[in-house]
């Protein structure tokens, strides 16, 4: 039994061998790696805005709740300070500012609510203006 060449060289049929060439392989590889790296960089970005909204969502709510406090309190009784949100928040904390405006009656108190373990874009302010009768 001869091999297969040999019948086709008699034939004067030469075959034709298909595959790829290392240039082909070399250019898929680097669309492949530049589609990889827009994959990734995306998925970074989706992961940093969804702390970033996670930041925002509990720092506003925490902020509501300890200016619900501050409001029910008796106005002459608020003053400046700051704390923390206990066990539950331990890397939040608030600080209350309270300033004087161009109208007598008049107070704002600033609520500023921090998270100590984000490096940008860490605070969030609230600000009411209350009615202060003497």
């Amino acid at each position: 039994m001869r091999p297969v060449y040999e019948e086709m060289e008699e034939m004067g049929t030469v075959p034709i061998l298909r595959g790829f060439t290392l240039l082909e392989v070399m250019i898929a590889m680097a669309i492949l790696a530049i589609a990889l790296v827009a994959v990734y960089q995306s998925q970074s970005q989706s992961i940093s805005m969804a702390g970033g909204s996670r930041f925002l969502t509990t720092a506003s709510l925490l902020a509501q709740s300890r200016m619900v406090e501050i409001d029910a309190a008796d106005p002459r009784e608020v003053a400046a300070g700051n704390g923390d949100f206990g066990e539950d928040f331990p890397d939040y904390r608030w600080q209350v500012e309270i300033g004087d405006t161009e109208i007598d009656v008049l107070k704002k108190i600033s609520l500023t609510v921090t998270n100590s373990r984000m490096v940008v874009r860490n605070s969030f302010r609230l600000i009411l203006y209350k009615v202060v009768l003497r």
